[in-house]
């Protein structure tokens, strides 16, 4: 089919895409700025525009079978609901006028008869304006995402790692039906399959039914982490969303109407999606929440809640912070090839060292060895030669492309799990962006405490190596200095 997808640069229509490519359907997304989908997927047309242009949605749906319509406001904003029902609207008419045959929509659980948070029912009123301009609409309704960079498992994850005591408000005793993301694509793929004479309400939910008490609880079982939540009466949804802000990455003004949606009790009612869609076999709780947390594992390109924001409007809490991990990075033009860059980066390590601060990485392996550690004993194989899978002092390759890419994951002893990579990437003019990047994933309150201990080392050897590293393959490239021939 010829399928049109907005809002692939989201965190869903970013996995959603590479799914529709493998099952063989030619795919065109629509972007407000299509500068940040170059490159990301292979064999796609992009089309600048957005929701609110009939022109562009005009150029968007031209010659397109089915469109995915996964496009919200996330704000709190008293305006986001009407300009959400004139998008929807404005969407549906082109999509009709165009030959559009089906729309499908990804909305929120939650039932009609029931007092919906501001945003549960603005998602409901998106389905009703598509079905109402447009095509028949296929509408899939959802309540929490578990799946590595989603918005809402994101807070979980956060506030389950960082607070072993946690004063909670009376909304952690209400029902909910989380779902994997993995079977929310799997959901949207497989609606296209579906007869497309009429619209159709579809609510997905997991296997399990849990409070978001039992889900905090579950997670830091998973984690090995002791956990004790208390809760009180007197949380308004602004304190907690105040509270969100304080304790993880996700800013007051995207925390609350998240907060005020989990008021509401959203679980699957009508069974029809299990009954159209028999071959998808949800999982549960606990099997979402492995598969989010072993991120290396995922199939296809990871994407995050944030991916949708332009980077300009991140709040500054970003800069270090994705998927779970703390980041620390470091990007260095380099008047070399990437082989010669390369070639720097994948010989650290072992007899050579590490270019900079060589005492105190022999300290961290002697700290390593005492705690019960492998330390620095280990060296690597080869001075020059690398492989996949290879020990290189406290590290382990764990990914390596030639030319260009190495990843070290950390066996030392660690609050958490950390990753040490290097990115050597051609530029114009023969140069190279060198990107180096350590990332850790923090196990529980002192994970994270650790990680800000030893941030002022970091900057001073990260900096410093990184530098290093560019400086070495500009004097290897460089060519040699002209003899003079004596008259």
């Amino acid at each position: 089919m010829n399928i049109l997808v907005t809002g692939a640069t989201g965190y869903i229509g970013g996995r959603l895409v590479p799914r529709l490519l493998a099952d063989g359907h030619r795919v065109r997304c629509l972007a407000r700025d299509p500068r940040r989908l170059i490159g990301r997927f292979e064999s796609v047309e992009i089309i600048e525009g957005d929701v609110f242009d009939v022109q562009s949605l005009r150029a968007a749906c031209a010659d397109i079978q089915a469109a995915y319509y996964l496009v919200h406001s996330m704000t709190g904003a008293h305006a986001f609901a009407e300009r959400d029902r004139q998008a929807a609207a404005l969407f549906g008419r082109v999509a009709n006028q165009c030959g559009v045959q089906r729309v499908i929509y990804l909305g929120g659980l939650g039932a009609d008869d029931e007092k919906l948070s501001p945003h549960l029912s603005s998602r409901h009123e998106v389905g009703e304006f598509l079905r109402e301009n447009g095509p028949p609409v296929l509408e899939f309704r959802a309540a929490m995402i578990i799946g590595s960079g989603s918005i809402s498992f994101e807070m979980l994850r956060y506030l389950a790692e960082r607070l072993p005591v946690m004063i909670a408000p009376k909304w952690v005793t209400t029902r909910s039906q989380p779902i994997a993301v993995r079977d929310v694509i799997s959901y949207l793929a497989a609606a296209l399959d579906r007869p497309a004479a009429v619209s159709q309400v579809y609510e997905i939910g997991g296997a399990d039914i849990v409070t978001y008490y039992e889900m905090m609880m579950r997670y830091a079982h998973l984690r090995c982490l002791k956990r004790r939540i208390i809760v009180v009466p007197f949380f308004t949804p602004r304190l907690s969303s105040y509270w969100v802000h304080l304790v993880t990455p996700i800013p007051a003004r995207l925390a609350q109407p998240l907060i005020l949606g989990l008021h509401n009790e959203v679980v699957v009612r009508n069974n029809a999606a299990r009954v159209d869609f028999s071959q998808i076999v949800p999982v549960g709780f606990d099997t979402a929440v492995s598969r989010a947390l072993d991120r290396y594992r995922t199939v296809g390109p990871e994407t995050t809640w944030f991916d949708a924001f332009d980077v300009r409007t991140l709040p500054p809490e970003f800069s270090g912070v994705r998927e779970g991990m703390l980041i620390d990075r470091r990007e260095r033009i380099v008047n070399a090839t990437p082989q010669a860059v390369a070639t720097v980066f994948t010989q650290l390590g072992g007899k050579r060292g590490w270019l900079y601060g060589n005492a105190l990485w022999q300290l961290r392996g002697l700290l390593d060895w005492a705690l019960g550690g492998i330390g620095l004993r280990r060296g690597r194989r080869s001075a020059t030669d690398i492989r996949l899978g290879d020990a290189v002092d406290f590290w382990r390759v764990d990914a390596y492309e030639p030319g260009r890419l190495l990843r070290l994951r950390a066996e030392m002893k660690l609050p958490g799990k950390a990753w040490l990579e290097f990115d050597a990437q051609p530029v114009d003019g023969g140069k190279t962006n060198l990107t180096q990047t350590a990332f850790f994933e923090p196990h529980g309150l002192f994970g994270f405490l650790y990680w800000y201990a030893v941030s002022p080392f970091h900057a001073l050897i990260f900096g410093r190596m990184a530098s290093l590293i560019a400086s070495l393959a500009e004097d290897a490239s460089a060519p040699p200095p002209t003899r003079r021939v004596p008259q």
